[in-house]
């Protein structure tokens, strides 16, 4: 599903957010990737869905080459991938409805697919009864729901989450997770970002770890492995 072979990114600045990451993650996986502040996580995730581009190297997303894509071809392969961000990014004009319904408007799809899809999304999420409020009367876990609503919505087959429950309290943070292994189970890849230590730990899945700018641990079933 994703492979990045020997990928360096260097900014303008001289600065090495990645030097020689080699990593395989298979169709269906839950990954972690943690670090601590700077070590490169951030880059690593948005290199997956072509927010930056590698200095050198390979990076392979659902049979996509990412770094060879031509500008045309980006918004078909963001289709087959879901993003989260710590930040919801909701356009806080338009309803949660329509903020889902968008990501299908924009790839032109029909209307009765519009309509099925939002209704399916937003029932997963648990926001049914809020399809018709604005982002600014929903709470921060609600606003977090929406946003992986909006993600879920084109059926991807990997979610990239960056920091999703960054902003978020213990309890919506695990509603959030819950959600994440409820997408998991039904086939979806999921690459999460995150410094919640206690998420990592609880649920023993594949971790990531990234220290200035390389993987210094994988593990299968693994743990944060940070200090606070």
């Amino acid at each position: 599903m994703i492979e990045l072979q020997d990928v360096w990114k260097e900014y303008g600045n001289g600065t090495a957010a990645l030097s020689g990451v080699s990593v395989r993650i298979k169709q269906g996986e839950f990954v972690y990737v943690v670090g601590p502040s700077g070590a490169g996580k951030s880059t690593f995730i948005k290199l997956m869905y072509r927010e930056e581009r590698p200095t050198k190297g390979h990076i392979f997303v659902g049979g996509f080459n990412i770094e060879r894509l031509r500008e045309r071809q980006i918004p078909l392969m963001r289709r087959t991938i879901g993003v989260v961000f710590q930040d919801y990014k909701l356009l806080q004009k338009l309803t949660v409805w329509e903020n889902v319904a968008f990501a299908l408007e924009v790839i032109e799809a029909s209307r009765r697919t519009i309509h099925r899809r939002v209704e399916e999304v937003l029932d997963l999420v648990g926001l049914s009864e809020k399809a018709g409020m604005n982002p600014r009367e929903l709470s921060g876990g609600e606003q977090q729901r929406v946003g992986v609503a909006r993600a879920l919505v084109n059926k991807p087959s990997v979610i990239i989450a960056d920091e999703p429950t960054g902003n978020l309290d213990p309890d919506n943070s695990w509603g959030i997770l819950k959600l994440f292994e409820r997408v998991n189970d039904r086939g979806t890849t999921i690459v999460m970002a995150t410094h919640n230590r206690e998420l990592v730990n609880a649920t023993h899945k594949r971790v990531i770890a990234i220290e200035g700018g390389q993987i210094v641990r994988d593990q299968e079933r693994g743990d944060y492995g940070y200090e606070d």
